[in-house]
């Protein structure tokens, strides 16, 4: 009879360990889905079971995370320490929460203490480390790539000792490979295949190929990859989400609301229904997404008050983006501003990005209070601008085209130069039109100035000069040039601007009626620098030129006037018929 006890109970056991093991499956089978608030439940139930499984610690608080619950993660990753106090994996839990918070050096000893306790071979712990130094702004991805190249090392380990992959390792390796970009983008790729040798239905290898596609700029076959990824698994929340976002990205031949609206619905088939407030939300976003704005505040405000603050953060955002689309400004900046005033400091890229198309739309009869909503509205776009991680210089030259609307040249001329440096920093080369751009604006901020600036005019000779050697057949660049030059020597006196114009002249004299308008500036120059050299051969036919353009030009009649005077033997002074000329620019 009792050995029949201790068998039942021992059967009992086994099975009480292999359902818990089960969950933990369960829990990183929900993770993998995307259903976070699941996982995270799951997992409360393993260490309920077992408060020394520390896999559920470290996974609990990875959901917890991505719910946006960082005192939350980092509360369960300290529970699980105290529970199992050398885990290695609950130690890179740490580790994560130091580069979140900015502190690297913290991390790395975290991550390095782990790494060498586990030897490198413990597949959750490498992956845990490499995920943290990919996905964190400020890790290091070489050594993501480095720990998971040491992971999956078998060369010299005995056969008990060798290590047997799994997708989710290669998946790792290839997003360790992605994040660093350029030329490792095919090795990505690679690695990402190797996980659809081991698991031939990994939507989310896949999806990943599609991220490295759209990284390289190769919009078709990124939407081919996510699709494909949800043919293969039509449960794969994660891919439906990708293809929202794809269409919903302000880009040309990318946004598309109607498009965006059927992939979020497809999305919340197939998302975690225990997470009700965040079905709440998509089911608001859906709404605006088919642009019944009503609507899409209507729920979004009844969603509210029960969210969590990440959610309420999100609801706040649409409702007031519900607002601004329907053309009421200024109930979306009375929802947006309360939002700033609870959030403090703690906007983000996507608070900035709207606030500032709020504060540019508004309008006031009053010329103070408008010049109060452009400047506030300037001021969120560089804040967006400056915090957006995808440093597209689309991004940076829409910031410089709104500078340029409101006539702050100089500031415009900045932004222009910082989309140029992102363009570089992309291997990508210059244009003449992204010379010409900033070029611009720092003439018309130097010329306009009072007094002229003349930094701003050197620059923007400089930026001419640039975009004549890129373009040197573009014959309006040796005008501009030109120009630039003019502005810094109103009175043609010290002749900077000369070779400029003359080549100028020489090709676009040809055509006098196209560029009469171009010519006159040139021909007045000229004309001014001969005068003032005294030179009459020249003068004189610059003259005729300008006569040519503009019959009855202001100029050529004062400087006439002044010669005659001159030429008269007694008389009243001459005057200041150069300068007169020079003012008629």
């Amino acid at each position: 009879m009792n050995r029949r006890k201790s068998l039942i109970v021992a059967m009992l056991c086994a099975a009480s360990g292999s359902a818990m093991a089960q969950s933990v499956d369960d829990g990183l089978k929900d993770l993998y889905y995307g259903k976070n608030l699941s996982a995270k439940q799951n997992f409360e139930k393993v260490i309920a079971a077992k408060p020394t499984e520390d896999k559920a610690y470290y996974y609990m608080g990875i959901a917890q995370l991505a719910m946006g619950d960082q005192a939350g993660a980092a509360a369960t990753f300290q529970k699980g320490l105290q529970a199992v106090p050398t885990s290695a994996l609950l130690q890179v839990g740490m580790g994560r929460l130091d580069l979140i918070k900015g502190d690297a050096a913290a991390a790395k000893q975290k991550f390095d203490a782990a790494s060498a306790a586990t030897q490198g071979r413990d597949g959750d712990v490498a992956r845990a480390i490499a995920d943290a130094s990919t996905e964190i702004k400020g890790g290091d991805r070489a050594y993501a790539l480095t720990v998971m190249e040491k992971l999956l090392n078998n060369e010299g380990r005995k056969k008990k000792e060798v290590y047997t992959a799994t997708a989710a390792d290669y998946i790792e390796l290839g997003d360790a490979y992605r994040y660093l970009g350029g030329e490792n983008g095919g090795k990505a790729i690679g690695a990402y295949d190797k996980a659809l040798e081991v698991d031939q239905n990994n939507a989310e290898a896949v999806m990943k190929q599609g991220l490295v596609n759209y990284n390289a700029h190769l919009r078709p076959e990124a939407v081919a990859d996510w699709t494909k990824a949800t043919n293969m698994d039509p449960n794969y929340a994660p891919a439906f989400y990708e293809l929202f976002l794809f269409y919903t990205t302000p880009k040309k031949d990318q946004l598309d609301w109607d498009r965006a609206a059927g992939y979020l619905e497809s999305y919340m088939k197939v998302a975690d229904p225990a997470d009700k407030t965040k079905l709440q939300y998509l089911d608001a976003s859906v709404a605006f997404f088919k642009k019944d704005y009503d609507k899409a505040i209507s729920k979004g405000q009844a969603a509210i008050p029960g969210a969590d603050a990440a959610t309420a953060d999100k609801l706040n955002l649409l409702v007031g983006d519900a607002y601004l689309q329907k053309g009421d400004s200024l109930n979306a900046k009375k929802v947006m501003d309360e939002y700033v005033a609870k959030a403090g400091s703690n906007l983000g890229v996507q608070d900035y990005k709207l606030l500032n198309t709020i504060y540019l739309r508004l309008k006031s009869s009053d010329s103070a209070t408008q010049a109060g909503y452009t400047e506030k509205g300037l001021e969120y776009l560089e804040k967006f601008a400056s915090m957006d991680t995808t440093k597209e210089p689309e991004a940076y030259n829409a910031v410089a085209e709104a500078y340029k609307s409101a006539r702050k040249f100089e500031k415009a001329g900045e932004w222009y130069l910082k989309a140029n440096d992102l363009r570089v920093a992309n291997k990508e080369t210059l244009q003449a039109i992204d010379y010409y751009l900033p070029a611009q604006m720092y003439y018309y901020y130097g010329a306009t100035a009072k007094p002229q600036d003349t930094v701003a005019l050197n620059k923007a000779d400089e930026l001419y000069g640039k975009m004549i050697e890129v373009k040197p057949d573009f014959i309006l660049g040796y005008y501009y040039r030109g120009m630039a030059n003019y502005a810094k020597d109103q009175q043609g006196q010290s002749g900077i601007a000369k070779p400029f114009f003359e080549k100028y002249v020489e090709v676009a004299g040809a055509d006098a009626a196209k560029n009469k308008n171009y010519l006159t500036n040139a021909y007045t120059y000229l004309l001014l620098y001969y005068y003032n050299k005294e030179d009459k051969e020249n003068m004189n036919a610059y003259m005729d030129k300008l006569l040519s353009v503009d019959p009855t030009n202001v100029t050529v009649k004062e400087i006439k006037a002044n010669m005659s005077a001159r030429e008269k033997p007694a008389g009243k002074p001459a005057g200041n018929g150069a300068k007169t000329a020079a003012g008629n620019k």
